[in-house]
């Protein structure tokens, strides 16, 4: 099993799950945040962690496409590893249905 980031993290982006990863296996994208499933050992200490519900267990129903989208971006995105502040549209978007129309490709500062 693994975690990964759903597409509730879109257009959010809090980054309170980056600072109790104990492996930094974040990785930062403009709008949102990914896991590279290889690289998380399963603790699951982050999935509390998530003001909007974004991380998920591999094993729950249709998960099979987040594994390959949070590898694919984790693969092209720098690491974060400390808090940074959520985008500022974060809790008007937050539980928003529909925001893969949101989300950009390009890579965030990391950090």
């Amino acid at each position: 099993m693994t975690y990964i980031v759903t597409e509730n993290c879109i257009a959010c982006k809090y980054t309170d799950c980056v600072e109790v990863c104990p492996v930094d296996c974040f990785y930062e994208g403009e709008n949102m945040l990914v896991i590279h499933p290889d690289e998380c050992i399963d603790c699951g200490v982050c999935e509390p962690e998530c003001p909007a519900d974004a991380i998920r267990p591999d094993t729950e129903p249709e998960m099979e496409k987040w594994v390959e989208f949070n590898r694919k971006y984790s693969e092209m995105w720098p690491v974060i590893i400390t808090k940074k502040d959520p985008l500022p549209e974060a809790d008007a978007n937050d539980g928003k249905p529909g925001k893969m129309e949101l989300f950009s490709e390009n890579p965030g500062e990391g950090g």
